[in-house]
């Protein structure tokens, strides 16, 4: 059995993801890696305080446990990256070009690196985004992504690095707290509308972007991973897609539940970020390639959500 090391599994899809992969790979071989202190369920596997930018570190890391597999997922987001665009550079690259070099250098199976929908830009076809399209990012967070799908291509082409890689859409999911982007109100919104009833939104309530369920995400992720190599056929990042919906449609579907919940709206600088990202995208390739196929829709999202988060709040 392959050892994995999960970069930033204290994160929002960190931290489900290195449960999933426990969950395949056993315990034991999957090390938790994070900046941070071990928290929650994770300190129960094998754990590393890691600053990805270190790369002997991160050498050091990987010689000790025999990885052959790394999830990078280590990156400043899109609204929090806007506050310190050269340290999110820093991060969001700096990191990416560590982790490549190593598995270039020591051979490794198969590097996972997310991109994002953030990755588009103001010119890109707003409906249904197509595999290959204009990219012209307008934040730093995007441009960092459009810049390390063509890192991770290149390594694959170059050097034969097994880099694989989704432009994920907005992650919903509720086990652990948002982390900074912009599209996270539709995490922020279900906490609340438990804990106090009302939320503020910072897009308008027509705004339309991409989402997809934590579950969704983590089923991607892995039949990506786990895929055989010749049905990978994109090595920048595949377009992947579940759901799209504006605020004011999950404000009705929670509204469903809990008929008090009420929201109002006040844009802010993310809204411009939202505006230069699509409506829809077109994942035909992931679906062709690989087999790609969503769970959740908006209504099974939204009942799972609120159930889990209310247990949760509760305990």
């Amino acid at each position: 059995m392959s050892k994995v090391l999960v970069i930033g599994a204290f994160g929002q899809l960190g931290s489900e993801l290195t449960t999933a992969l426990r969950n395949i790979h056993g315990g034991e071989n999957v090390v938790a890696a994070d900046i941070r202190d071990p928290q929650g369920d994770l300190s129960d596997g094998p754990f590393e305080k890691l600053d990805v930018l270190n790369e002997k570190d991160l050498g050091r890391v990987v010689d000790r446990h025999g990885i052959q597999q790394i999830y990078h997922l280590a990156a400043i987001l899109s609204a929090k990256g806007e506050s310190n665009p050269k340290f999110a550079w820093q991060l969001n690259m700096d990191s990416l070009i560590n982790v490549l070099e190593l598995a270039k250098e020591k051979r490794l199976e198969k590097i996972y690196w997310p991109s994002s929908i953030a990755a588009f830009g103001p010119n890109t076809p707003k409906e249904n985004t197509p595999q290959n399209t204009v990219m012209d990012p307008n934040t730093i967070y995007g441009i960092s992504k459009l810049a390390g799908e063509r890192w991770c291509e290149y390594y694959f082409e170059k050097y034969g690095v097994d880099v694989r890689s989704l432009r994920y859409p907005g992650l919903i999911g509720y086990k652990a707290k948002p982390g900074g982007g912009t599209t996270d109100y539709a995490v922020d919104i279900f906490y609340k509308a438990i804990e106090t009833g009302r939320y503020e939104c910072f897009l308008r309530p027509d705004t339309y972007l991409p989402m997809m369920y934590m579950d969704d995400a983590i089923k991607a992720t892995i039949d990506l991973v786990e895929a055989d190599p010749g049905r990978v056929k994109v090595r920048s990042s595949y377009n992947v897609s579940a759901l799209s919906f504006s605020p004011a449609e999950i404000v009705d579907e929670i509204k469903k539940h809990l008929p008090a919940f009420s929201a109002t709206y006040a844009p802010d600088f993310r809204q411009e970020i939202a505006d230069s990202w699509p409506n829809s995208v077109d994942d035909r390739a992931a679906r062709e390639d690989w087999g790609w196929r969503h769970d959740y829709d908006l209504a099974k999202m939204t009942d799972t959500i609120l159930a889990g988060l209310g247990e949760l709040l509760n305990a």
